[in-house]
């Protein structure tokens, strides 16, 4: 395998944009940038992707992918989260190296984010 192959982008549907924008920008600080008014590109924070406007969410449940955030202050981040309009559908719990919680954002992907504190 090449050294310089890896993991480059992330596309992930979206009912909602406004709304997901919305979220993931108070809650993570994420800024966009428009390409019309069905796709937006996220660029700033560790990971490089897109919204595209569909009416299905990505979640575990139907063997989607799952991506997970690290947060130093888990219970913050998930107060963020419920503030923002995010569900939390799997509680705080704990797992070999640290804890996790998941939630879905106005769209209705699935998020996780962990902590090792």
């Amino acid at each position: 395998m090449s050294s310089d192959t890896l993991i480059n982008y992330v596309e992930l549907p979206c009912k909602d944009i406004p709304a997901t924008k919305a979220f993931f920008a108070s809650v993570f600080n994420w800024t966009f940038t428009d390409y019309g008014d069905a796709y937006c590109e996220f660029r700033d924070k560790g990971i490089t992707g897109g919204f595209y406007k569909a009416d299905m969410a990505s979640l575990t449940a139907s063997g989607a992918t799952l991506l997970v955030f690290y947060s130093p202050t888990l219970e913050a981040t998930q107060q963020a989260v419920e503030a923002a309009g995010g569900s939390v559908i799997k509680p705080i719990f704990t797992f070999p190296g640290g804890r996790r919680f998941h939630f879905t954002e106005p769209s209705g992907n699935e998020f996780a984010v962990w902590s090792d504190k």
